[in-house]
C-alpha cells in the first residue's frame, strides 16, 4: 500500500506539471512526460524506505500496529534528513539547517500526534 500510495502521488504531480504545460503551451511529448517523470521521481522513491520497514517489520516480531508506527518514523526521519541535506547543499547557514530540521520533525511528530488521535 505504501509504495502504490506513492506510486499515485508520483503520477498525480506528473499529471498535473503536464496539464500546467497543456494550458500554457502546448500537449506534451513523450520526451517531456518521461523528463517529468524523472523530475518528480523522489516522490516515487521516498516510499521506498518506509515500505521496506514495514515489509521488515515481521521479522523484527512487530504487530500490525506496530508495524504502521515503524513505517510512520521511517518517514518521518526521512523528511528530516532529506530536508537538512537539501538546505545543507544549498549553503544555508548552520542556524537555518538547525531550525529546517527542527520544523521537519514537529511536522512529523504533528503527522504522529494526528495518527495518535485517530482511533482504529
Amino acid at each position: 500500500m505504501l509504495l502504490t500510495t506513492g506510486l499515485v502521488f508520483w503520477m498525480t504531480h506528473v499529471y498535473a506539471r503536464l496539464v500546467g504545460e497543456r494550458v500554457a503551451r502546448h500537449a506534451p511529448s513523450w520526451k517531456r512526460i518521461r523528463h517529468e517523470a524523472r523530475v518528480e521521481s523522489p516522490i516515487a522513491e521516498a516510499a521506498l524506505p518506509p515500505a521496506a520497514a514495514v515489509a521488515l517489520s515481521p521479522l523484527l516480531g512487530l504487530s500490525p500496529g506496530g508495524t504502521a508506527w515503524l513505517g510512520l518514523a521511517v518517514a518521518i526521519a526521512e523528511q528530516v534528513v532529506w530536508s537538512t541535506a537539501a538546505v545543507v547543499k544549498a549553503g544555508a547557514p548552520r542556524r537555518l539547517v538547525a531550525a529546517n530540521g527542527a520544523v521537519n520533525l514537529l511536522l512529523g511528530l504533528a503527522l504522529v500526534a494526528a495518527k495518535a488521535a485517530v482511533p482504529h
